[in-house]
């Protein structure tokens, strides 16, 4: 014998049809009129009502631009580095003054943050106009 030529011994039973009159009444288990009792009934989702409460803000399908600059005042260069040393993106990584951003070497910018008493030698960096009136006077 094979599953093919199983037979059921019990019959199916039947699915209930619903509003058609009969024991069941004039509703038939259905509720009382309104959307939800009527045939292909279409109700719009609940959270519908709460997204259309939310104000529209601009630009909101644009992706924020991540900064990839990182400031560095004056007052970290003097702490961590030697008069004469030179000052790169890949150094300031070395000594973890500034950190990696989703992976890619960030931006330096110079800034006019305390004071400078050694002088460095800078590359690959930029400098605000502050930061370099100081350097030069």
């Amino acid at each position: 014998m094979q599953i093919h030529q199983l037979k059921q011994n019990n019959k199916r039973k039947s699915k209930k049809r619903v509003g058609r009159g009969g024991k069941r009444g004039t509703y038939s288990g259905k509720g009382v009129k309104g959307q939800k009792s009527r045939a292909g009934r279409k109700l719009q989702p609940s959270m519908r009502e709460l997204i259309k409460r939310y104000p529209k803000v601009r630009g909101y399908r644009q992706i924020k631009r991540l900064r990839l600059t990182k400031a560095v005042g004056f007052d970290v260069l003097e702490k961590n580095f030697q008069a004469g040393d030179k000052i790169t993106p890949e150094i300031l990584l070395e000594k973890k003054i500034v950190r990696r951003i989703r992976g890619k070497v960030p931006q330096i910018k110079i800034v006019a943050k305390g004071e400078m008493a050694k002088s460095f030698d800078i590359a690959g960096c930029r400098i605000s106009k502050k930061a370099g009136l100081k350097v030069k006077s």
